[in-house]
């Protein structure tokens, strides 16, 4: 999967990510964007430690499955690391 397939993944990962985990999040598009793609990745390695599996092509069920539960995971840390954030200075 080429740059732009990536970028596309993890932009509609990262959405559908923080629909299903809402919150407040300080970071627009662009922080979405880039959870989605390191949370693709995550849910690729995910992949392979559980399952065997990896991420595959962009149309590819589990490639979906696998970058949305990174993002999920990657977004549940991002909100954990800012409210202790705001937490610690509030």
């Amino acid at each position: 999967m080429g740059i732009l397939g990536w970028i596309v993944l993890g932009l509609i990962a990262g959405a559908i990510a923080k629909a299903v985990m809402p919150g407040k999040d300080p970071g627009g598009i662009v922080i979405t964007m880039l959870l989605g793609i390191v949370g693709a990745i995550i849910g690729g390695f995910i992949g392979r430690a559980l399952f065997g599996s990896d991420i595959g092509s962009f149309f590819d069920l589990s490639t979906w499955l696998l970058a949305i539960l990174g993002s999920v995971v990657v977004l549940a840390v991002y909100h954990l690391v800012t409210s202790r954030g705001h937490r610690a200075h509030g």
